[in-house]
């Protein structure tokens, strides 16, 4: 029985034993160079499995290529194998890595250059790479490992500086290109068509191998990010072991409720540290995900605090890694975990992707991660070469989690997901074509590679703002300083803010412009590598937050104001009397107002008022209006609610609707937010607004709009079967609540829901053709 776990207590709710399967191997390519086949076979791989080959032969005729198979299942050959042949074939040819994070372009550097054919010049060019070796990888490099951020700022501005290796570029490696959706694939999208240019300008016209965990829409999702057709490689070859999935619901408090009384269950990060002790105490290697920076630190400290009790030695065995940490931390971390020093590692998704980490026998995935590919990605991490492992799924407090964890079809069932992505979302588009313009002129030829008609539109508009200037041969970047500065790709919005320790001087890490206001505003706590440390001073102007050191016996949570003003409708959709369906553009206002000090038990100390900068988001939002009539009752199938109650029930059900998204869109509920009102300004009635969290929307609020009626069933069936009597984290409370989570009616939200489906009952699946914009 785990430690600490009451006789009696059941939180698995769900096991499934998924069995494994034996590989299918393939001859080697007559093409492929001997040397190279002697080497890999010495690292094992006696033959390539099927995907492998297929891969590697479409690539080397000279087709793009995308390999989507399982993780683990050795997608890197499918690659390495014509990439190395060509340049081991030809002297001068050179080739590009592209990986959404620099830990796994280390790892695969890592791997060619065991391979030992130095002749290949394989070399890294990333924000870690001092300026010496990013000088020689330029002037010498024949293999550059970078990632989008590195291409996009260090490589394309300069792109004459490297015209030796842009006029022999012969491949481009696209590498876990699943993660590229949303904002961020949206501006990915772009910089390869930026990069195919350039590569064209020189006389080059690489070929593009993508490697992705498997997705809906393989050979689409590589189209729409090239801007080329591609090659899908689906059937995958490799053996895979055994696993056992759980899924976990931590137990109720019975003795302790949170806000406005109602019942707390313990922490999925808490029983994620409890978990991580026991299995290492039981010597399995086990990497947990969690969803936070914050949740990353507590739960490596919680479980070595655990394990001090039962052996000192374990203590120095388990360690947090996340985003944020100086280059020389990651490093260390990485070295430690691929030697086996540490034994388990509680990780953001920094960790999700391909680093090979050989031999994990657990995995804790603490918080569904947004996507079903997500959530299989990162149980793939263990249980490699054929070898059995164990998948626990823990759930958070949370909507979402609470209908997965009794619903486990969803997880175990359902198809991966479609990749959401829109390179035609202006607010992307038009940076991009800034950059594209300052590199070389923009012409007529260039408008087919950038959307058309859209990016025709982009230029006009850029044109008539003084941005760009036309001349007889294209348009031109009118200003001397490059724009590339400010395009951030990861949507972060501006220079990430430094975390600096006031009384020494240390730089502590650093943090998202955008979540500045709300994580790192003065008095609140923040957590680095298990110390705790209090912000006193937050300057965005200059980009700098001081702290220092205190482990206070509460933690912050901020408060925020919210506003959301229609700015033009797209589509409606009237499914029947009383409800309207839009889906369009809004202008969102939010502004950090203060700050509430809670105690472990949930206990609210204060609350502390904060004087910050208001912020605007201009993006897009799907949301319903009901008429009074249908509230209140007196029209048929009505919901019957008081007029007092009327703003808790739709406050309730725009919650657990945030939260049921990610089961219909790519995304993450962070991605989202909300807004209701019992009478917004602009509609006039009752409202409730779902909305992207990025500046021209991400295509989320689309697919939510396409999908509203079986999202809103799942959103009433997830409120109505939780086992709280009047609303908790697992079915209307949210974490990301501006208001503190009040007024909330749970019954009221159902009566609502039911209104609505009564409405929906004659209208059919849902706002036909919804969805369909282009790109999305």
């Amino acid at each position: 029985m785990l430690a600490g776990v009451a006789a009696g207590e059941t939180p698995l709710r769900h096991a499934a034993h998924l069995p494994g399967n034996a590989g299918r191997t393939a001859d080697w390519p007559e093409w492929a160079p001997e040397p190279l086949v002697e080497e890999l076979r010495k690292r094992g791989a006696e033959r390539p499995w099927s995907h492998q080959a297929a891969g590697a032969e479409a690539a080397h005729a000279g087709r793009h290529v995308v390999v989507a198979t399982g993780t683990a299942s050795g997608k890197s050959l499918a690659y390495q194998l014509p990439v190395l042949a060509r340049l081991l074939d030809d002297p001068r040819a050179t080739a590009l890595y592209l990986s959404p994070t620099k830990a796994l372009a280390a790892d695969q550097l890592r791997t060619v250059e065991e391979l030992g054919f130095r002749e290949v010049r394989a070399a890294a060019y990333d924000g870690d790479t001092p300026r010496a070796e990013r000088d020689w990888a330029r002037a010498h490099g024949r293999w550059l490992f970078t990632n989008p951020d590195m291409l996009h700022f260090g490589v394309l501005p300069g792109h004459a500086r490297w015209a030796r290796f842009f006029r022999r570029l012969t491949h481009v490696v696209v590498d876990e290109c699943h993660t590229y959706r949303g904002v961020f694939g949206s501006h990915v999208a772009l910089l390869l068509r930026r990069l195919r240019r350039i590569a064209r300008h020189y006389g080059a016209d690489p070929v593009f191998v993508l490697a992705s965990a498997t997705v809906a829409d393989p050979a689409e999702l590589g189209e729409r990010l090239v801007g080329a057709p591609c090659e899908a490689i689906i059937e995958d070859g490799s053996p895979r072991g055994a696993r056992s999935v759980a899924f976990w619901e931590p137990p109720l408090l019975g003795e302790i409720t949170g806000e406005n009384g109602a019942p707390i269950r313990r922490s999925a990060g808490a029983e994620t540290a409890r978990l991580l002790a026991d299995l290492v105490v039981e010597d399995a290697r086990t990497l947990a995900f969690l969803r936070s920076r914050r949740g990353v630190e507590v739960a490596a400290l919680t479980a070595r605090r655990a394990l001090s009790e039962v052996d000192e030695s374990l203590v120095d065995k388990v360690a947090a890694y996340r985003g944020g940490y100086l280059p020389e931390d990651r490093r260390e971390l990485e070295r430690a975990l691929l030697s086996g020093e540490l034994r388990a590692v509680a990780t953001t998704n920094a960790l999700e992707l391909g680093v090979d980490i050989a031999g994990l026998d657990a995995v804790v995935v603490a918080g569904y991660p947004g996507t079903v590919a997500s959530f299989w990605q990162q149980a793939g991490r263990a249980g490699r070469d054929g070898a059995g492992a164990l998948v626990v799924f823990v759930a958070r407090d949370d909507p979402l989690d609470t209908y997965l964890v009794h619903h486990p079809a969803a997880v175990l069932d359902r198809p991966v997901e479609a990749t959401v992505l829109d390179p035609v979302n202006p607010y992307v588009l038009e940076p991009h074509l800034t950059c594209a313009a300052a590199e070389l002129a923009l012409t007529e030829a260039c408008f087919d590679d950038f959307g058309g008609d859209a990016a025709r539109r982009a230029v006009a508009a850029l044109t008539a703002d003084g941005v760009l200037r036309r001349r007889p041969h294209g348009w031109f970047w009118t200003e001397r300083e490059r724009p590339h500065r400010s395009v951030e790709l990861r949507g972060a919005g501006g220079t990430p803010i430094a975390v600096v320790e006031g009384d020494s001087g240390r730089l502590l890490g650093t943090v998202d412009p955008d979540s500045a206001c709300a994580t790192i505003h003065p008095g609140a706590v923040h957590l680095h590598r298990g110390e705790s440390f209090v912000v006193d001073d937050l300057d965005l102007e200059s980009g700098l937050a001081l702290v220092h050191a205190e482990s206070p016996e509460w933690t912050t949570s901020a408060r925020s104001d919210v506003d959301i003003a229609v700015l033009r409708t797209a589509e409606q959709w009237h499914p029947g009397p009383g409800v309207t369906v839009n889906l369009g553009e809004v202008e969102v206002t939010s502004q950090v107002v203060g700050f509430l000090r809670q105690l472990p038990t949930g206990e609210v100390l204060d609350q502390v008022a904060l004087d910050l900068p208001a912020q605007t988001l201009v993006t897009r939002a799907v949301w319903y209006t009901i008429s009074d009539e249908l509230l209140n009752g007196s029209a048929p199938g009505g919901a019957g609610l008081e007029p007092a109650r009327i703003p808790g029930a739709l406050h309730a059900a725009e919650h657990a609707a945030i939260g049921l998204l990610p089961l219909f869109a790519t995304c993450d509920r962070w991605d989202i937010g909300g807004v209701s009102t019992a009478v917004h300004a602009d509609t006039g009635e009752a409202t409730v607004f779902v909305h992207d969290g990025h500046p021209g929307g991400s295509g989320f609020a689309d697919r939510g709009y396409a999908a509203l009626v079986p999202w809103l069933a799942a959103t009433r069936e997830a409120i109505a079967s939780c086992e709280c009597p009047a609303g908790c984290p697992s079915c209307v409370q949210s974490p990301k609540c501006g208001n503190g989570n009040e007024p909330l009616d749970k019954a009221g939200a159902v009566a609502v829901l039911d209104a609505l489906s009564a409405v929906f009952g004659g209208s059919g699946a849902g706002p036909a053709g919804a969805g369909e914009r282009s790109g999305t």
